[in-house]
């Protein structure tokens, strides 16, 4: 059994390779960059206005007042899509124009339609009064002030989100190169173990690949469900490595059968294969007989989850969402700290991850709550929880008000 810090450097060594894909933009949402993107274009494209009002030439204003007034002939109006080329300019001219409709070459500044002075009338006006300097660039929207041309949208290795998304649209990104969505093939394992509803007491329902398979809905990796492996198929569990060697999976699951007991035959069986890293067996709770394995020359790897379901879940969260981060060149989660809202002991050689209650108190300070019913088959504290709290080996008892590292429970960002 070793560290759960030296179980992360093994991880962290046995990097296997996920190739980029080229996809439109429109169907990126939550998949990962392989490359920086950058903005193909100004935007605004051109200089636009904040305001509905009347764009003109701020030169054409110098000098006036309200004793020396001046009408500016309207010659058109431009709404937003229009093109806003004029014909016709002559000195002392003004247009119409509507918020984000862009401004023409002749015109600088805009006057918002509430300051406006009409004649003859508001109701059919041929001109506006002006009877103040009005200053260059008031209320225009300036070409390239929100992304300029070569701006970075988003770098290598990011998740791409709804606002991403909007971004791509707005600056007409059609293309981008992400990384393929890692493959996982996941077997269940044992007699007990039933995709039925309808089962007796000495049966379990299948929960654990539910939950995983849940993980993989909308997410940067795909599970495939390989179905449940009985306790004596240990020699079809052999050939369904096989099998995956010459199939586009990148990673073989199992959950459960990795322990010391008389049907646990996953070990020996990834054992039979050339390995070039491997560990069973890491000093935390829940999940200690957690496995993993690069398969030697092979651009593939195993993880063995254990069978409990918060066991499972936690093994998932811990070693292999950062695992499937590392192969994507995504950089690690980001803990955050909340305050302890109760004293906790444990052993001082494990690491504990805990189901735990995170919330933010009267003074705006996160505090976190350890919850009851942290057995690793008890899964209503699971339910009740929205993060993970982590209890660093080397240390046995925690004070209440000490500062605790917490996960988001899924961890899927």
């Amino acid at each position: 059994m070793i560290e759960y810090r030296k179980a992360q450097k093994i991880l962290l060594n046995s990097k296997i390779k996920i190739q980029n894909e080229i996809i439109f933009a429109k169907n990126s949402l939550n998949r990962v960059t392989a490359k920086n993107i950058f903005s193909p274009t100004n935007y605004p494209a051109d200089n636009n206005s904040a305001f509905d009002g009347y764009a003109l030439n701020s030169r054409e204003t110098i000098g006036l007042s309200s004793s020396k007034k001046k009408k500016f002939r309207i010659l058109k109006t431009i709404a937003a899509g229009d093109n806003p080329k004029i014909k016709n300019y002559k000195k002392y001219s003004t247009v119409e124009i509507m918020t984000g409709a862009l401004i023409p070459k002749e015109f600088d500044t805009v006057i918002p339609v509430e300051k406006i002075n009409y004649y003859p009338n508001k109701k059919n006006p041929k001109f506006i009064i002006v009877d103040n300097k009005i200053n260059k660039n008031n209320h225009v929207r300036f070409a390239g002030s929100d992304y300029r041309k070569a701006e970075l949208i988003i770098s290598e290795g990011e998740i791409i989100n709804s606002s991403h998304m909007l971004a791509f649209k707005s600056l007409g990104v059609e293309k981008i190169v992400v990384k393929k969505k890692p493959v996982i093939v996941f077997y269940s394992t044992g007699n007990e173990i039933s995709e039925k509803n309808n089962i007796p007491k000495w049966k379990v329902r299948n929960s654990n690949s539910h939950y995983i398979k849940s993980l993989s809905n909308n997410s940067f990796f795909k599970i495939i469900d390989g179905g449940i492996l009985k306790d004596k198929d240990d020699k079809i569990f052999k050939k369904l490595i096989n099998y995956n060697f010459k199939s586009k999976c990148d990673i073989v699951m199992t959950n459960g059968a990795v322990s010391a007991g008389k049907f646990d035959f996953v070990p020996r069986i990834i054992n039979d294969f050339r390995l070039s890293n491997y560990f069973k067996g890491v000093s935390i709770r829940p999940g200690k007989p957690i496995m993993f394995a690069k398969f030697k020359n092979k651009n593939k790897s195993f993880f063995g989850l254990p069978g409990n379901p918060m066991a499972a879940a936690a093994c998932f969260k811990f070693f292999v969402y950062p695992y499937l981060r590392l192969i994507l060149n995504m950089k690690n989660e980001k803990p955050f700290k909340a305050i302890l809202k109760s004293k906790f002991s444990k052993k001082k050689n494990f690491t504990k991850f805990l189901k735990s209650k995170v919330i933010i108190n009267k003074k705006g300070t996160m505090e976190v709550q350890i919850l009851k019913g942290q057995e690793s088959y008890k899964i209503k504290s699971f339910t009740q929880a929205n993060a993970w709290s982590l209890f660093p080996s080397g240390k046995k008892n925690f004070k209440k008000g000490d500062s605790i590292q917490c996960f988001s429970q899924l961890g899927i960002d």
